[in-house]
C-alpha cells in the first residue's frame, strides 16, 4: 500500500473569518482532510506582521479553532494545531534565512502589493515567504493547497529546499507539490472588490442577527430602478448568491433580475436567508463548542504534540549537517 501523502495548509488569525475565506480555502481544507495525512495549523506567528495586540492574537487564535471545528474539521481525520506549538518551525526558518538572497525576497509579489497599498512593511512581512517555507518543509509536506496568489511563495519554498539540499549535499528537505485551489470565484466584498479584512468589506461567517443583516444590506449596487430589468452578471449581490445556490436556483433568480420589478433589496433579502441557512448548523455547533473550551484545548494540544514529533524528526539531521549542537 502506498504511503499517504502529507497535506499541509495554514490560516492566519488576523481577524474574523469571512465567507471569502470559506469558499476560497476552508471548504476545500475540510473536503480533503481525509484524502491524505493532513496537517492544518493556525499561523499565529504570521499574524504578528499585522496584529500587535497580544490579547487580540490570542482571541483570534481561539476563534479560528472554534470556527474550523464548527465548520466540519474533524480532529480524528487530520492534525490540527497552532503554529507556535512547534518551535522547530522558527528554528528552520532562521536556517533557511541564512541561505536566502535578499533579492529573492524583494521579488515577492505579496510584499510589493502591500507596499503599493501604502503599508509600512516590517521585516516579518518582508521575510514572510521564508517562515511559510519552514511551515511547509518541517513536516516533509507533499501537497500544499493554495490559491493562485500564493503560487510564487510555493516556488520560493521549493527553491529554498533545493538550495539547502544542494548546499549540504543531501536530500534533507522534501520539495512539495503545489495544489492550486480553483475557488468557485473571486468572492466579492460588500464594495465589489475582492473580499478582504484589509478592505473592511467582509461578511463574517458567524455574524448573525442585526450585524449580519446590516452587512448584507450594505452591499453596493448600481442605481437601476426597481421596475427596470437588471443584469445579474454585473451585480455584487448575485455574485454572492451564486456561491450558495445550485444552477437551477441561479437561473430562477437571474430571470427575476432580467424581468424587472425585482429590486436589489429583494436580492439582498434572499442572500441573507441563504447565508443564515447555509451556516445555521455550524453556528449551533460553535455555540456548543464555546461551552467546552477544554475540549478545544485538548485538540490543539494533541495536534501540537503530533506536529512537534514530525518536525523534530526533520530537524535532527538538519542540525547535524549544519553543525548546530544542542548541549542538553
Amino acid at each position: 500500500m502506498s504511503k499517504k501523502k502529507t497535506i499541509l495548509s495554514g490560516i492566519t488569525p488576523s481577524g474574523k473569518l469571512h465567507i471569502g475565506n470559506y469558499f476560497g480555502a476552508i471548504r476545500q481544507h475540510i473536503a480533503i482532510q481525509d484524502k491524505g495525512d493532513a496537517f492544518y495549523f493556525i499561523a499565529n506567528y504570521h499574524s504578528l506582521t499585522s496584529v500587535n495586540k497580544g490579547e487580540e492574537v490570542r482571541q483570534n487564535t481561539w476563534d479560528i479553532a472554534l470556527d474550523y471545528l464548527a465548520l466540519g474539521l474533524d480532529p480524528d481525520k487530520c492534525t490540527f494545531f497552532a503554529q507556535s506549538d512547534v518551535p522547530q518551525v522558527t528554528e528552520l526558518a532562521w536556517i533557511l534565512g541564512t541561505l536566502t538572497p535578499v533579492s529573492l525576497m524583494e521579488k515577492g509579489v505579496s510584499y510589493k502589493d502591500k507596499v503599493a497599498q501604502g503599508m509600512n512593511p516590517n521585516i516579518g512581512l518582508f521575510t514572510y515567504p521564508i517562515l511559510q517555507a519552514a511551515d511547509i518543509l518541517i513536516y516533509h509536506s507533499d501537497v500544499v493547497p493554495v490559491g493562485q496568489d500564493q503560487k510564487q511563495n510555493i516556488e520560493i519554498c521549493r527553491d529554498l529546499a533545493g538550495k539547502f539540499n544542494h548546499t549540504y549535499n543531501g536530500e534533507y528537505l522534501k520539495l512539495p507539490e503545489e495544489h492550486i485551489v480553483e475557488s468557485v470565484a473571486v468572492v466579492p466584498g460588500i464594495d465589489g472588490r475582492k473580499m478582504s479584512k484589509s478592505y473592511d468589506n467582509t461578511i463574517n461567517i458567524f455574524a448573525e442577527g442585526k450585524a449580519l443583516k446590516k452587512r448584507v444590506m450594505s452591499i453596493e449596487t448600481d442605481s437601476t430602478a426597481l421596475e427596470d430589468p437588471k443584469d445579474p452578471s454585473t451585480d455584487n449581490v448575485f455574485a454572492l448568491i451564486k456561491l450558495f445556490t445550485d444552477k437551477e436556483k441561479q437561473d430562477e433568480i437571474s430571470e427575476k433580475y432580467r424581468a424587472g420589478g425585482y429590486g436589489y433589496g429583494h436580492a439582498k433579502k434572499e442572500l441573507l436567508g441563504m447565508i443564515e441557512n447555509y451556516f445555521g448548523e455550524a453556528r449551533e455547533r460553535r455555540r456548543e463548542l464555546v461551552k467546552d473550551m477544554d475540549y478545544v484545548r485538548d485538540i490543539l494540544r494533541e495536534g501540537g504534540e503530533k506536529a512537534r514529533e514530525r518536525a523534530e524528526s526533520v530537524m535532527e539531521p538538519i542540525r547535524e549537517v549544519t553543525g548546530i549542537v544542542r548541549h542538553f
